[in-house]
Order: C-alpha cells, then structure tokens, then sequence
C-alpha cells in the first residue's frame, strides 16, 4: 500500500507542479495552454499557480523527510479544495474536458490524504 500511496504523490506532483509552473512562472503559455486564463486577473492565475506548486510540495517532502508528516495529507486535502473550486469555475464555463482532468486530480489529492492520514 505504501509504495501505490508513492505513486500516487508522485504523479499527483507532477501534474501539480506542471500545472502550478505554467501559471505562476510562464503565464503566456499558460494563456496559450488554456483559455480560461485571459478571463481571470493575472494575479489570481499566479496565485493558484503558487498554491499548487507548494501544495506539491506539501504532498511530497513533508512524509518523505519525516519532518511533520501530517503536512502531506493536509496539503492534498487542500489541493483537493483547490482543484474543485477550479472544476466549479469549469462547471459554470461549460468547459467539460477540463472538468475531467480536475477529477482525475481531485481522486489523486483525495487518495493522498485519504492514504497518509
């Protein structure tokens, strides 16, 4: 179980910090990656960008070093509540394949916590 829950954080960070990177480090690519940034401020797409790049973090370091580990199923938890607030801008936006890739992250998160609790 221990080395699926690895797996797991592993890919749930990369996504995480793909996603995060793109929006609060090259906003242009992200703007060309995905439309729904032109219709948000810039500093709201960076905010979130910096969110997921340390909730991917958070997801990661915190039971690896075993230095707090409770920080990493609380930084999935919070990832989880980040990704479905962005499912429910998706949802009013009708933007149906972007709702799907937010399940896909919601589960990862949820897994996390749910597994390292």
């Amino acid at each position: 179980m221990n080395i699926a829950l690895w797996i797991v954080q592993g890919i749930a960070a990369l996504g995480f910090i793909y996603s995060g990177w793109l929006k609060a480090v090259q906003y242009e690519q992200a703007k060309r990656s995905w439309g729904w940034v032109t219709d948000v401020p810039r500093a709201l797409v960076t905010l979130i960008g910096v969110a997921e790049l340390l909730g991917a973090t958070g997801i990661i370091l915190p039971y690896a070093l075993d230095i707090m580990p409770v920080l990493t199923p609380v930084a999935a938890a919070a990832l989880a509540l980040v990704v479905a607030s962005g499912a429910v801008f998706h949802i009013q936006r009708k933007e149906y394949r972007e709702i799907a890739v937010n399940l896909v992250f919601i589960v990862l998160a949820v897994v996390v916590a749910v597994g390292r609790w």
